[in-house]
């Protein structure tokens, strides 16, 4: 699995023009599932990503989680981010897990991240979505789940 994590400050998700998903402060966070991936390891990533201490202290340093802070997250299917681009112009996606199976686990990810207490704002699977964010700092992670 892999998973891009914006700090922001807002951020939404339209679908043919209805609000499907928000958050105030906290995360956006993309989404891409590998064939070969399972429900263990978007468990482990929804750990490790209510966990991870992006947000600001007192002092200035990235000491707090989204959940120390009380923020959110925006949670968005995104097949893209496992494409290969190393040869010719156009993109392939045969490193993307087939729509079911990573629908699935889109599904067990964001399940997991409301287990541990996260407000989670979804985008809709496989629709074309318009997102909106306002990036903060900006902060911008990349994980990567084996």
């Amino acid at each position: 699995m892999r998973a891009v994590l914006q700090r922001v400050t807002q951020a939404t998700c339209t679908v043919e023009g209805v609000l499907t998903g928000q958050t105030g402060p906290g995360l956006l966070i993309l989404l891409g599932v590998a064939p070969g991936d399972r429900t263990e390891m978007a468990q482990r990533l929804a750990s490790k990503v209510s966990k991870l201490r992006m947000f600001n202290d007192g002092a200035g340093k990235m000491n707090r989680s989204v959940l120390d802070i009380g923020g959110g997250v925006l949670s968005i299917s995104q097949f893209t981010l496992y494409a290969d681009t190393r040869a010719g112009n156009r993109p392939s996606f045969l490193g993307a897990a087939p729509p079911e199976h990573a629908r699935a686990l889109y599904d067990a990810f964001n399940t997991a991240l409301r287990a541990l207490g996260l407000e989670v704002g979804e985008g809709v699977f496989g629709a074309h979505m318009l997102i909106d964010l306002t990036n903060d700092g900006p902060v911008t992670l990349t994980l990567d789940i084996d």
